[in-house]
C-alpha cells in the first residue's frame, strides 16, 4: 500500500504544482506579467524532481500511466502492481485537479472556461490551434522521448543519483516545445483529472491524451528492450 500511497500522493503533486503554476500564474491568467511557458515548463519538470527523490524509493515514481505502461512493457513490473499503480495515479490527479478547482473558485469572477484547470486540448480556440494530427505525432513522439530517457537512466547504463534530474529535465524540455501544441500531456493521469472538473471540449478531446502517450511508451519499451537491454 505505500507504493501506491506513494504513487497518488506524486501524482497530485505534479497536477497542483503543474496545472496550478498554468492556471494561477501563468500566460493566461496575467499575461507578460505571467510566468510564461518557461515557468510552466519549470514547474512541470521540478514537480518530477521533487517527487522522484521523494518516493522514488518506494515506488519509483512513475506518477504517470504511460510510465507505468512503458515499465510493464520492458518487464520491469508486474501486472497486478501496473494496474494499481495507475488507479493511484488517476485517483491522485483527480484530487489535485480538485483541489484546484476548489482554490480557483474564490477568485473574484471566475468562470470555468473551455478547457479549464490547465486541460489539455488541440484545434479552434486552444492556444496555438494546431490540429489533431499535429497534436496526436506531438504526444507520441515527446511520450517515447520521455520513456526513453526514463528506462536508460536508471538502467545499468545510466546514474541512477541523477536519474531524478535527468528525467525532470526531460520534462520540462518537453513542455517548451509541446505546450503550445496541446498544452503537453505525455500523461494520461494528468489530462484525466483537469478534463473531468472542465468538461466539454477537454473531456471530448480526452481519449487522444490517453491513446497517443500509451503508443509512445509502447514503443519506447520495446525499442528499449530490444535494442538496447539484449545482449
Amino acid at each position: 500500500m505505500k507504493k501506491y500511497l506513494a504513487e497518488c500522493i506524486g501524482t497530485f503533486s505534479l497536477v497542483l504544482f503543474g496545472c496550478g503554476s498554468a492556471v494561477i500564474a501563468g500566460i493566461v491568467q496575467f499575461g507578460p506579467s505571467g510566468i510564461g511557458l518557461l515557468g510552466i515548463s519549470i514547474a512541470f519538470g521540478f514537480a518530477v524532481v521533487a517527487m522522484a527523490y521523494a518516493i522514488g524509493g518506494i515506488s519509483g515514481c512513475h506518477i504517470n500511466p504511460a510510465v507505468t505502461i512503458g515499465v510493464l512493457v520492458a518487464g520491469k513490473i508486474e501486472a497486478k502492481d501496473a494496474l494499481m499503480y495507475i488507479l493511484s495515479q488517476c485517483l491522485g490527479a483527480i484530487l489535485g485537479a480538485g483541489v484546484l478547482y476548489l482554490i480557483q473558485t474564490g477568485k473574484p469572477g471566475f468562470a470555468m472556461n473551455e478547457w479549464a484547470l490547465g486541460s489539455n486540448g488541440w484545434g479552434e480556440g486552444y492556444l496555438g490551434e494546431y490540429n489533431a494530427l499535429s497534436a496526436f505525432v506531438i504526444e507520441t513522439v515527446m511520450t517515447f522521448l520521455f520513456i526513453f530517457v526514463i528506462l536508460a537512466t536508471t538502467s545499468k547504463y545510466g546514474n541512477s543519483v541523477m536519474a531524478g534530474l535527468a528525467i525532470g529535465v526531460t520534462l520540462m524540455l518537453i513542455h517548451l516545445v509541446t505546450i503550445p501544441v496541446t498544452g503537453t500531456s505525455v500523461n494520461p493521469a494528468r489530462s484525466l483529472g483537469p478534463a473531468i472538473f472542465a468538461g466539454g471540449k477537454a473531456l471530448a478531446q480526452l481519449w487522444l491524451f490517453f491513446v497517443a502517450p500509451i503508443l509512445g511508451a509502447i514503443l519506447a519499451a520495446i525499442t528499449w528492450k530490444f535494442g538496447f537491454e539484449k545482449e
